[in-house]
């Protein structure tokens, strides 16, 4: 049965896409005036977005494909985004053994010569050579690694910056409905009516817009001839990315990059204080669209990978948990899936007056600039997106830590909140950063949290994240808005699950 139209409202811009592209131009043209309905079909970076390697980088195998404008606004956009949002994105140093069969070491220091110059004023450490036979990174490593180089990059929780996008957007205006569908859409009279289908509750609306933006990740292509009957000329290639975790297997702050045989690379960081993550691979992918699983084949070549350079070997049993997802590239007919560009293309079609742009590719990375892009390209036929760009030194929901930065933050947190311990206080405010007070909230004492479903998360985290961030499912807390599920016994995920049940339905 159909729920009441809802017609009447006219929306500047309809997104369709919960994800990080498509939260990130919602965030940019509210704060622009623009009235924004985005419609996410499950939860917020279900898919793709919490997917990746969880790196903010200029990629720096992309040199090799002579990809560098990309890189160069990748780094750029790497020093923007630590800046902006410092509880959830922090500097790390990546250390890159040689080995004589792989890349010669003329092309690895130009490389990194080039990585370390083509931002400029680069804020974080340039590249240098190493001994590992002295430096204590090497002691992880097999004897045979005698040399390697060591050089920047952030990391970033993926998850949790859409969300933080899809938050700010809200704040300034946004109606973000999360578990909602397109049915479809068409041109009536200038205007984009859309059909728009409630997946928890049943039941669809019409919704009307000036203009649509097609952010559907995987589904962009498909979205245009199935949801909007439009011929496509452009294509997106589907590359299956999947990672694993395993116990912590070096000691140290330090993150790995392997070059493997293939001539691809895989990366060993440190993962939620107890574990190591594994990753990635490019597996091309010609099936429909939708979650995706590591194959045992894929688990093989990871442990293989690092099993090349680590003297403690890892095996498919020592997998505590795994994750995958498909980048949707921009197809441009390379013959290897490692090679396809991560650059973006922006289609725009305005046809009678209603614009529609189509997001091909891109990377988390340079969210921020794609949605500058995006709205540069649609303010000469839709003007309430036009306006100037504000979002390079605006501070993501959390993010305004302060004087002194993540350290004196939180030192003021534990102040405000003796209660908890060190390691707790830690993950709220890397979780959270300044919203961690909105999660503590009025308690005076952990009783005062609510009920503790172990290892830190409390009742009164779950309602905050229910009530703030469109949390609905027991995945949207454990896996998307926090890694808690990695730290907890199946008993203890089912204890929030059937706590979320009842405060939600």
């Amino acid at each position: 049965m159909a729920a009441a139209d809802d017609s009447s409202t006219v929306y500047d811009l309809l997104i369709v896409g919960g994800g990080v592209n498509g939260t990130g131009i919602a965030r940019d043209a509210s704060g622009r005036g623009a009235s924004v309905l985005l419609v996410e079909q499950d939860d917020l970076a279900s898919y793709t977005s919490s997917a990746s390697t969880k790196l903010i980088h200029g990629g720096l195998r992309y040199l090799e494909y002579y990809e560098f404008r990309l890189v160069r606004e990748a780094l750029i956009e790497r020093d923007r985004l630590l800046a902006i949002a410092p509880h959830i994105m922090w500097p790390l140093r990546f250390v890159l053994p040689h080995s004589p069969e792989q890349r010669p070491v003329w092309m690895i220091r130009l490389g990194l010569f080039l990585y370390d110059h083509l931002a400029p004023k680069m804020k974080l450490p340039k590249s240098r050579a190493l001994n590992l036979n002295t430096h204590s990174a090497g002691q992880p490593l097999q004897d045979q690694y005698k040399k390697g180089f060591v050089y920047s990059d952030g990391w970033v929780q993926d998850s949790r910056l859409v969300v933080l996008n899809a938050m700010d957007a809200a704040n300034r205006g946004a109606d973000i409905r999360t578990r909602t569908r397109l049915v479809s859409a068409r041109r009536v009279n200038g205007i984009w009516e859309a059909e728009i289908e409630d997946m928890r509750k049943g039941g669809t609306k019409t919704v009307r817009a000036k203009g649509v933006v097609n952010a559907a990740g995987p589904w962009v292509a498909r979205l245009l001839s199935n949801q909007l009957d439009l011929p496509n000329s452009k294509s997106v290639r589907l590359v299956k990315g999947s990672h694993i975790v395993v116990p912590q297997i070096f000691d140290g702050p330090q993150c790995y990059i392997f070059q493997n045989p293939d001539k691809r690379i895989v990366f060993a960081i440190p993962y939620e204080q107890r574990f190591t993550l594994i990753g990635t691979t490019d597996v091309t992918w010609n099936e429909e669209p939708g979650l995706v699983q590591i194959s045992p084949e894929e688990v093989k070549y990871l442990c293989e990978s690092v099993n090349r350079y680590f003297k403690e070997d890892i095996k498919p049993a020592d997998v505590v948990w795994s994750y995958a997802g498909l980048r949707p590239l921009y197809d441009d007919a390379a013959a290897n899936a490692s090679a396809v560009t991560r650059d973006y293309v922006l289609d725009l079609d305005d046809t009678d007056g209603a614009p529609l742009l189509s997001i091909f590719g891109g990377k988390i990375t340079t969210f921020r600039k794609l949605a500058e892009h995006a709205l540069e390209k649609l303010a000469p036929v839709l003007p309430a997106v036009g306006g100037y760009s504000w979002t390079a030194d605006a501070a993501l929901p959390g993010g305004d830590l302060g004087t002194g930065g993540f350290e004196a933050a939180l030192n003021r947190f534990r102040d405000a909140a003796p209660f908890l311990s060190l390691p707790f206080a830690w993950r709220l405010m890397r979780t959270y950063g300044m919203r961690a007070y909105d999660v503590v909230g009025t308690a005076r004492s952990l009783s005062d949290m609510g009920e503790d479903f172990g290892q830190g998360m409390t009742a009164n985290e779950v309602d905050y994240l229910i009530a703030n961030e469109w949390a609905r499912a027991p995945e949207d807390v454990l896996w998307r808005r926090t890694k808690i599920g990695l730290h907890m016994t199946e008993e203890q995920r089912q204890r929030v699950g059937a706590y979320i049940k009842e405060k939600v339905g």
